[in-house]
């Protein structure tokens, strides 16, 4: 018989979905994922990536140079880049400090600085100046990560073989109970699991574009959105359903 001192467990975040679930609400069911995408289409019909580029190699450049920095201040700095240095040839022959005055506006422009100019040498020496357009190759090049090796394959190259997570879409997928995760790997996981392949590159653009018109962070514009009645998330600033405590950004 267990001691009167003896704590209660809490339910876990598994424990409460399934208690949902069992109550009639599923977050991961076919039609509500289905009804999410065919809103995003209405509302973001054609979105594409927010990066100006001219080919895969100027995506990536731009992409790196995106981390902790907006798309709008990246848009500003690379066209003079570009037109100083064209080429990954070009790139592959500064030594780092040479390139940080040209990037300073965006942000931790010493660490991009060694990514960008490893990136050239390696696409130089290894691929031969092309930017590889396969995930385990292009996971080799400095700088491209993951969610980087992503948003060229599936924006210059059209390839659906991830989804991208970056801020946006890691917060607005928790919120939307897309996931519970907060691991973006974990979390492009559980995307990959729900959504089908044909959307997996257009559903990041729409989110960030979400993300940045009426999902905003601080103070989502609730009463504007078109995932209004089946988003339940904790903070919500209006709602016409009922709020979850779990879907939390």
């Amino acid at each position: 018989m267990p001691s009167a001192q003896a704590k209660v467990r809490k339910p876990t975040a598994a424990a409460k979905t399934a208690k949902a679930r069992k109550n009639g609400y599923d977050p991961l069911a076919p039609g509500r994922i289905k009804t999410i995408l065919q809103r995003l289409d209405q509302t973001y019909p054609g979105v594409t990536c927010a990066l100006k580029h001219k080919n895969a190699w100027e995506l990536l450049v731009a992409t790196i140079l995106s981390a902790q920095c907006t798309d709008v201040r990246v848009n500003m700095v690379t066209p003079e880049l570009f037109r100083k240095y064209p080429t990954p040839a070009h790139f592959a022959a500064l030594k780092p400090e040479q390139l940080e005055p040209d990037i300073r506006s965006t942000g931790f422009f010493r660490n991009k600085s060694k990514s960008i100019v490893g990136a050239a040498k390696t696409i130089m020496q290894d691929f031969g100046g092309q930017v590889p357009d396969e995930m385990d190759k292009l996971l080799t090049v400095p700088g491209a990560a993951r969610k980087t090796a992503n948003v060229v394959l599936g924006s210059w190259f059209k390839k659906a073989v991830g989804v991208v997570v970056d801020t946006h879409v890691h917060r607005i997928s928790r919120r939307l109970e897309l996931t519970r995760n907060d691991d973006p790997k974990t979390i492009e996981q559980d995307l990959m699991k729900v959504l089908p392949q044909e959307k997996w590159i257009g559903f990041s653009h729409q989110i960030i574009h979400h993300g940045r018109a009426l999902c905003v962070a601080r103070k989502p514009k609730c009463a504007e959105c078109p995932l209004e009645n089946i988003c339940h998330a904790a903070d919500k600033t209006w709602s016409t359903v009922e709020i979850h405590k779990a879907a939390k950004p």
